[in-house]
């Protein structure tokens, strides 16, 4: 299991209570998910700015974006709005998330351009084999050390220490281990 999924599996009950509180304030998951949208944006224009400051900055909103990623899952089990086109907006907008916050690091000039590129194209494969997994019938829920939550992780410390070159680094990295994992999986799961 993922970090984050590990930390949802402990904490179910007080995730009810602060999906409660957080729908007083804004009822629909899918404004929480663009909540998160909107921190990820941010965090893509901060990073772009190359301006350690804003760096840290960055680091932060990408934290509130990951933090609010497990909002909306928690005000859409509360008020009992779980639905197939929620999780595919919340999937297809952590994806926008994620390439956006990719794309302020490469506009930043922090990073050598091809492991921003490195890093953003494994992490996507790590998405993407997941979803064709999960469309095959095979279960790709937290296999592998790369997965979204560890990989925003990752990149908030980078940008909260100015070790966003190394936190791409450790990126691409997780990001190809689990996606060599992934394959190993599903390849060995179907015939």
């Amino acid at each position: 299991m993922s970090v984050l999924d590990k930390l949802r599996g402990r904490i179910s009950g007080a995730s009810l209570r602060v999906g409660r509180g957080a729908a007083r304030v804004m009822p629909s998951p899918t404004a929480w998910t663009a909540t998160g949208l909107i921190f990820s944006l941010l965090a893509a224009a901060l990073f772009a700015t190359g301006h350690p400051l804003y760096g840290v900055l960055g680091g932060l909103a990408v934290l509130v974006s990951g933090l609010l990623d497990i909002v909306d899952g928690a005000v859409a089990r509360a008020t009992n709005r779980i639905s197939k086109r929620g999780a595919f907006l919340d999937s297809t907008m952590d994806r926008v998330g994620e390439t956006s916050i990719y794309f302020g690091i490469l506009l930043g000039n922090t990073t050598a351009p091809s492991l921003v590129f490195l890093a953003l194209a494994a992490s996507l494969l790590v998405s993407y084999t997941r979803a064709k997994a999960d469309a095959l019938s095979v279960n790709l829920a937290g296999v592998g050390i790369g997965e979204r939550s560890e990989r925003l992780i990752v990149i908030a410390a980078a940008g909260l220490f100015g070790l966003l070159p190394w936190g791409v680094i450790v990126v691409a990295a997780l990001a190809l281990i689990t996606f060599a994992e992934r394959v190993g999986r599903v390849t060995a799961s179907l015939k």
